[in-house]
């Protein structure tokens, strides 16, 4: 699919197709973002990032869905992609993703964030966590379905790896939330 070009069209598809046109391209693009590193970076190369973090804040539920799963994928590549996608502006929308989105909605957008918290860069943790992410994945750990409690516990794992502050927030936020 990427070898016979793909790409470019379904990244313009994403930034400029209707509703139901952007979710199935946003799809297409998470399918195509699932391991190929080359594939991953032909598609930001296309300049996919930035329509799929505005489908996150705008799309219907799917496109959201869908945005915030190609987003995980991306993630989960090296430091450099993680920051391009937090430089997009990708967290906050994610954040409130978790916080307001439909059951399959929050599950991508924890996994995205916490896909995002997994590298190196302390910034981006940061980030995540004043983006007031915490809450909202405790929420989830506490109120989700199966899939929703497992990427939200996984991405509050991935916050409260590293810093002291970071793991006290969570466990204040744990705490309030019982």
């Amino acid at each position: 699919i990427a070898a016979a070009g793909a790409i470019e069209p379904l990244v313009a598809l994403v930034r400029d197709g209707d509703t139901q046109s952007k979710a199935c391209a946003a799809a297409a693009l998470w399918s195509l973002t699932g391991g190929d590193d080359a594939i991953k970076a032909a598609i930001v190369a296309a300049g996919a990032i930035e329509p799929l973090v505005a489908l996150v804040r705008d799309g219907d539920a799917e496109g959201k869905a869908h945005a915030a799963a190609a987003l995980q994928n991306l993630a989960a590549s090296d430091d450099a992609m993680k920051a391009a996608i937090a430089a997009a502006g990708a967290i906050e929308p994610l954040v409130v993703l978790v916080r307001d989105g439909d059951a399959e909605g929050k599950a991508r957008a924890a996994a995205a964030l916490g896909n995002l918290a997994a590298g190196d860069d302390d910034a981006i943790v940061w980030a995540i966590a004043a983006a007031g992410a915490i809450e909202p994945l405790v929420a989830l750990v506490r109120d989700g379905d199966a899939q929703g409690k497992a990427k939200a516990a996984g991405a509050l794992r991935q916050l409260a790896k590293g810093d002291a502050a970071i793991k006290a927030m969570v466990k204040v936020a744990q705490a309030e939330s019982r």
